[in-house]
């Protein structure tokens, strides 16, 4: 089946609000992102779900998310730089009690290290405030999970870290970026995650997004994209082509590794051919696990109502019960 034949079936003849349709594989714009950078990292994080040590940067990234989401509780003339940075304790706390690992990213009796780590996210939410007013935003959703079925098969989902809502109905994607922001050439790359959320609204609400919206807090700065309906339908093309290849190397077992200075950053050299490593034996497909079904449309915030933090249940084809990897959408390929 064609995209084009899904965009028919999506616009004219949506399914029953709550049908269930088996679906063979799931896909995230992380893990889509991994196989166009390197196949042999896509199945070391997706297929081996090898472990890995996050980075400062990383933690501190998710530190500043969760502040930002924490910032919109609170009544809007309070959301201000001085409570801003008055979460970031309590929210570090917080990432720390449910996870404890993240108490090793500082060497035992290195008193400045969290201090300066603090201050460093702190630093970031300063250039959110000096690109945004969050004082005159409502944001309709905050860490919202999204996620819909293209081609009758495959499940593309992930979280979206604010949806705005304007009164006519449309639709403002923006994603936080705590690093720097890229060079033009490398601008397209950034916005790959971004237009996966646009394909997914679109096929699930009608409505293409007017603005997908990137926020560089190191740098101060905005990066606005405008789609339109045929650039999504191409983007679905696209995407069901990188889901093929990733179906293609899952059945002959086949993952290259695709040098580039990216690999300086990679936590599994010491298993990539590439750095003289080997990978390990690929693992064998679980033959107890059920299809996967969705009921679209599929929204779940990661905030639960009592605004602690949840987990959304879905079981990938090809995981075994109780298997989780990162925080984000799982996706695998049937084998």
């Amino acid at each position: 089946m064609t995209a084009e034949t899904v965009t028919t079936q999506t616009a004219t003849n949506p399914e029953p609000p709550g049908a269930a349709r088996p679906v063979t594989a799931s896909l995230s714009p992380s893990r889509a992102a991994d196989f166009k950078t390197c196949p042999l990292l896509y199945r070391f994080r997706s297929i081996d779900r090898l472990p890995e040590r996050p980075s400062a940067e990383q933690v501190r990234g998710t530190l500043v998310h969760a502040v930002l989401e924490r910032l919109f509780d609170l009544p809007a003339d309070r959301r201000t730089p001085t409570a801003a940075a008055d979460l970031v304790a309590p929210e570090w706390d917080r990432l720390v009690a449910e996870q404890a690992e993240l108490a090793e990213l500082f060497p035992t009796g290195d008193l400045a290290g969290p201090t300066e780590f603090l201050a460093s996210a702190r630093e970031l939410l300063n250039g959110y405030f000096s690109v945004e007013d969050p004082r005159r935003l409502e944001p309709a959703e905050r860490e919202s999970l999204v996620s819909a079925v293209v081609d009758d098969q495959l499940l593309i989902r992930g979280y979206i870290d604010r949806l705005d809502v304007a009164p006519d109905g449309a639709l403002r994607v923006v994603d936080y970026k705590t690093g720097g922001a890229p060079r033009e050439a490398f601008e397209a790359r950034a916005l790959f995650q971004l237009k996966f959320y646009a394909l997914v609204l679109w096929r699930t609400r009608g409505v293409v997004p007017t603005v997908l919206r990137l926020l560089y807090l190191r740098d101060a700065e905005i990066c606005d994209y405008r789609p339109d309906a045929d650039e999504l339908v191409r983007f679905e093309r696209t995407v069901l082509a990188l889901w093929r290849a990733i179906e293609q190397a899952t059945a002959a077992r086949d993952f290259r590794p695709k040098p580039s200075r990216l690999c300086d950053w990679c936590n599994h050299q010491a298993h990539c051919p590439a750095f003289g490593g080997t990978p390990p034996p690929f693992p064998e497909p679980a033959t107890d696990v059920p299809p996967l079904t969705v009921a679209p449309p599929a929204r779940v915030s990661r905030r639960t109502a009592d605004g602690t933090s949840g987990t959304v249940p879905a079981q990938p084809v090809g995981t075994a019960p109780g298997q989780r990897g990162s925080d984000e959408p799982e996706e695998t390929v049937s084998s």
